[in-house]
């Protein structure tokens, strides 16, 4: 297991980034700025052990993707602030360089749930 973290809760708006024009989330270490909190799911802090790449598998709360690409800069927020953008696009490269970029079915908001894992393998 690269990375395993638990979801301990979410901002008022984290949800809003989850609809067809946007269709990303954004994950912080739960210790994430107020202002950063608002907008993001967090999670427990853990380590990175290996650095996700294209192939690689990410699960969240159960629901498994393939991830497509990786953005360097996703990287290195992923292993200092467990920070990035998790996006359901599907599309071959990303957009911005802090983004995960994964290719399956969006999650909806009912899917997601406190407890539930962030995985990459």
């Amino acid at each position: 297991m690269k990375y395993q973290a638990e979801i301990t809760g979410w901002g008022d708006f984290a949800m809003d980034f989850l609809n067809p024009t946007a269709n990303f989330i954004i994950i912080f270490n739960e210790d994430a700025p107020p202002e950063l909190a608002e907008i993001s799911f967090l999670h427990t802090k853990c380590e990175l052990k290996e650095e996700p790449k294209k192939g690689d598998k990410f699960r969240i709360c159960g629901k498994e993707y393939t991830i497509s690409d990786v953005g360097w800069e996703a990287i290195n927020t992923l292993r200092e602030l467990g920070h990035c953008t998790v996006s359901f696009k599907g599309l071959d490269e990303v957009e911005r360089p802090g983004i995960i970029e994964l290719i399956g079915e969006p999650m909806k908001p009912e899917e997601f749930y406190v407890g539930g894992k962030i995985e990459i393998e």
